[in-house]
This record gives structure tokens, sequence and C-alpha cells, in this order.
């Protein structure tokens, strides 16, 4: 039996290469837009992709089915709750595909969107249990998915706990549990681990939630603690479901002067070097948004328009060319171009630079002790970290929602930024200069956690 996991560390995502060598026949199960590394397992296993597995219609990347079909001919599987646009094989629950020993069995367990099914595997060479269930986004390694980018929040959650009790955890203990996505994916929640993989029976013991046994309370739980909606899913969805997608974004190499130009007309300028190197030089209303961490495609589909042209600058060509494959991933393939030779390109034909101060937690604090010198302080948390604590006379805005100089914020005053690391804290300092505001302060190296723990003052929600 061929088994292969791939993930995609951006994005928190989990695809898999699952087949018979001796059958010499593979599927791949939820591809990502990349598939090169699917092309190059197969031929180094002797195998051909002659089925491709959806668990659902994917809402935080896009797929890359359009592009297997491209290459190798295979045929789609998705359910039919999917009212996919392309050409493909519907199924309903209990559909098996046979690949050689390998049978794939559907396990259809509607809660985070109503066509998701689940892929149960049986190795009929050792026996005929299933030994592993590709679990998708119902089950995850320490939490379960969100049930609120499909149908209303309550009615996924009904769905998800019928899943789960009627259908996934009725599997043996000791089947394997391979998921669809890994720990920072927008999909679930705070409780996903990064392992890569566990077994029913250890979620059943361990996970709080599939403890909850009553429907009622399951829902109130699950839906208490929802993070606010991704605004690009709808797009990513309705890429996913419509004509397959074959072609790859090409972004191409833009002088200077030509950056200029594009932003003149509209385009937003992604600037994806460190937070540091952005900090100490960076093209006037450029968005500081590294590909250095995780998460940086879903942090840009959050913050970018779909129909926005985008120009992306790094520290090199190469920097750049990663960040348009990652946007791709996420639907954005409006890419106006990159800047070619990078940042130094801009430096050395002497355009002007706008630069961010910085600050850490302990300078901060010392000038908020001294009223005469407090700045004004922006928190760019979530609203669950800021129900927790905050700093005094602080101003709350989530980065993702600054599309404007937030209410209550003088853009004349020194406004320092600040976040639970100093990432986040980035990004939106980048969003306050772009908007207007004249004196911007980044604090890094910590944020409100380091504020706490030093045991300075904590305000925290009445009631």
């Amino acid at each position: 039996m061929i088994f292969r996991q791939l993930t995609h560390d951006d994005l928190g995502c989990a695809s898999y290469l699952i087949g018979d060598e001796d059958a010499g026949v593979a599927a791949v199960v939820d591809p990502r837009l990349d598939i090169d590394e699917y092309l190059r397992l197969a031929r180094y296993l002797g195998v051909r992709i002659e089925h491709v597995l959806e668990t659902h219609n994917h809402a935080d990347h896009v797929s890359g089915h359009g592009r297997l079909v491209a290459a190798t001919g295979a045929t789609v599987h998705i359910h039919r709750d999917a009212e996919a646009e392309y050409d493909h094989e519907p199924f309903e629950d209990g559909w098996e595909l046979e690949l050689g020993d390998v049978i794939v069995r559907a396990v259809h367990t509607p809660g985070h969107r109503p066509e998701h099914t689940a892929f149960a595997l049986v190795d009929t060479a050792r026996g005929e249990e299933p030994w592993a269930v590709l679990s998708g986004d119902s089950l995850f390694v320490g939490d379960i998915a969100r049930p609120d980018l499909a149908v209303e929040k309550e009615e996924g959650a009904r769905d998800i706990f019928r899943s789960l009790h009627e259908k996934l955890l009725t599997l043996p203990d000791t089947c394997e549990v391979w998921p669809g996505h890994l720990g920072g994916s927008l999909c679930g929640g705070a409780g996903m681990d990064l392992k890569v993989s566990t077994t029913i029976g250890f979620e059943r013991e361990h996970q709080a939630l599939l403890s909850v046994e009553d429907e009622a309370a399951f829902v109130e739980r699950t839906t208490a603690a929802l993070g606010p909606q991704p605004p690009n899913f709808e797009n990513i969805v309705a890429l996913n479901r419509g004509p397959l997608v074959r072609e790859v974004v090409e972004a191409h190499p833009l002088t200077p002067r030509q950056v200029r130009q594009a932003q003149d007309a509209g385009a937003a300028v992604i600037d994806v070097r460190t937070e540091l190197q952005f900090d100490e030089a960076h093209i006037p209303g450029a968005l500081c948004l590294t590909t250095r961490r995780a998460g940086f495609g879903s942090k840009l589909a959050w913050l970018a328009d779909p129909e926005q042209p985008l120009v992306l600058v790094g520290r090199d060509d190469e920097d750049a060319l990663q960040a348009a494959d990652l946007a791709a991933a996420v639907g954005l393939r409006t890419i106006a171009g990159y800047l070619a030779g990078g940042m130094t390109s801009w430096r050395e034909e002497g355009h002007e630079v706008e630069r961010t101060r910085r600050i850490t937690i302990p300078d901060l604090h010392e000038r908020w002790a001294d009223e005469a010198s407090r700045p004004q302080i922006l928190d760019v948390r979530e609203q669950d970290e800021w129900d927790d604590g905050h700093i005094p006379g602080a101003i709350h805005q989530p980065y993702h929602d600054i599309d404007a100089v937030p209410e209550g914020v003088d853009p004349g005053r020194t406004v320092a930024v600040v976040c639970g690391s100093g990432q986040r804290a980035a990004v939106a300092a980048s969003l306050l200069q772009r908007h207007g505001a004249q004196d911007v302060v980044h604090v890094v190296e910590g944020g409100v956690p380091q504020w706490k723990s030093e045991g300075w003052p904590i305000e925290e929600p009445e009631g």
C-alpha cells in the first residue's frame, strides 16, 4: 500500500497520495495548487494518478484538482451535494473506490460544509476494518472544524455533532486519523495541534468536545468561541466549485518605475521581507506581510481585494515569486508583477522610502507611565485576546479590520501598535501608515502577554 501525507506549511493544509504499488494506481486526496510533488512521487513509486478525491469545496485554499486533471487525465470525485460545475463523478455515502488492494470508502460527514465527506481506508491484504480515516475538515488533532463557513453556525454544529457521534467515533479505536489541516489553519479552532495524525481512541479519550454527549450543549460550546469569518472564503469556494483552474499564475518582473505606475493605478504593494527589513525602509504605502512566517497566504487573503492587482516586493526575485505562488493558493490571481531585484533596486535608483520606528514593551511601559509622553496605543489582537486583558487606555481594532485610521486614534499624534508578539502589529502599523497616520510606532519583541507577565496594569472588560 502507498500512503503519503504532504503538508502545505503556510496554510496548515494536508493532502494525501494513496494507492497500490503492485496495481500501479493511485489517487490524490485534497490536492494543493502546486502539484509537482504528487507527480514526482507518482513517477518515483511507479504508479499512475487516476483519481482525485475531494472531501469538500475548500474555503481556505485553491484546489489543485484542475491542474492534476490537465497533467494526468485523472477523474475527480466529490460528493453530490457539492454541486461542482466541472466534469466529475459524484458519489454518496458508502461509495467505494478500489485501488488494487486498497479500498477507499466514502463516509458522509456534513457540518463544516453540507457535502463534506471523510474517506475510510481499508487495506484488504491485511484486514477488513478501516486502518485509517482521512477526516478532512471534520475531526482534527485536538479539535473539530468550524461550522459556520457554509450554513448557519448552529445548523453546522448540529451536523458536526451527528457526523462525529454517528459516523467517525464508531470507527475502531485503533483507526488512525489523518486530518485535512494542522494547527494554524482558519478552518479549525485554537485547539488544533501541529501533530500530523492521531487515532479515534486517543481523540475520544482526550478531546474535551468529544466527551460532550448532549447535542445542545455541544452546539453552544462550539459556536461560542468562533473567530471572525475570513472575508475571502466565498471567493475561494467559488473557484473550487467552478470551472477547473488549470493554469498557474505568472508574475512578471517590474522596474521601480513600473512599480510606481502600478501603485498609482491602484495596485497594492505587498512587501514580503521580514518585519525588521520593512521597518528600516519600505516603499511608501506598502503593506508589511512577511513570507518568513507561517500564515502569509491566509493573512493576505484576509487583507487583499481579489480584484485588486498586487505588486510583490521581496528581498530578491525568489522571495517575490514564492509569494506569488502563495497568493495564488488562496485565490489571489491578479498579480501585476514583482519588483525585479527586490528592494535593493528601488533604493539604488534613489526612490523615496518610508520608515517605521520600533520600540520594545519595556520602552512602551516607560512612556505609558509618564502621562506627559504617553502615546496612543492601538491593540490589534482578536476580540477574545482583548477581553482577556489589555493595556489601560488602549484602543482596540483587530489588524485585519483596519481599512482606515480607527475611530479614536488621532492620526496626527504618535500611535504605538501592539499585539501578542509584534508580528500582527507589523501588519497593522503598515496599514496605519497607508491610511495616513503620521507617527506610527511598531511594538516589537513581545506584546500584551509580556506586559501582563511583568505585573504592569491590565484592564479587563466589566462583567
